[in-house]
């Protein structure tokens, strides 16, 4: 997760739920707590974020007009940024498809949706889709040796049968 993304998670918990503590938070974004801390430190001190004492011990957080501002500019940034990988992923698709029927296979093979790390899951559905726009069956076990394609970064790789 970029710091771009974990700002506007935060922002987003904290407009949720003000009273939301830091290891609650901190759970939501699979970091540590001190993590939490320096973001939640650093988006008080720009302005983004008020703090205001609730109890001895509690927080309560306030997500500022600026903050309001701030979430939505990260908003935008996240989204342009998101379609753009989605532009290279099916760019990346097609040309792999193109690939493979240029060795002849009318259909591909790929890695088990359910055992890929974050990231390669939406990339390999992505890649899915595209075949399924195109026409090119997904095998899952075939009896003819088949190209297996598997996501990587931005990008996919070709195994080619022996």
């Amino acid at each position: 997760m970029s710091e771009m993304e974990r700002q506007l998670r935060i922002l987003e918990a904290l407009e949720r739920n003000p009273e939301t503590t830091q290891a609650t938070l901190a759970a939501q974004l699979g970091v540590a707590v001190g993590s939490v801390n320096w973001y939640l430190k650093r988006l008080i001190r720009k302005g983004y974020v008020k703090a205001m004492h609730m109890e001895r011990r509690r927080l309560k957080y306030l997500v500022t007009p600026q903050g309001l501002a701030l979430k939505a500019r990260l908003t935008s940034e996240y989204v342009r940024a998101s379609l753009q990988v989605y532009r290279e992923l099916r760019q990346a698709a097609r040309e792999t498809l193109a690939l493979v029927r240029g060795r002849g296979y009318a259909a591909v093979k790929t890695d088990r949706l359910e055992s890929l790390p974050h990231g390669r899951d939406e990339a390999l559905e992505i890649f899915r889709l595209t075949c399924l726009e195109e026409g090119v069956p997904v095998e899952k076990c075939s009896s003819s040796p088949l190209p297996e394609v598997r996501a990587e970064g931005t990008g996919f790789v070709v195994e080619w049968p022996a």
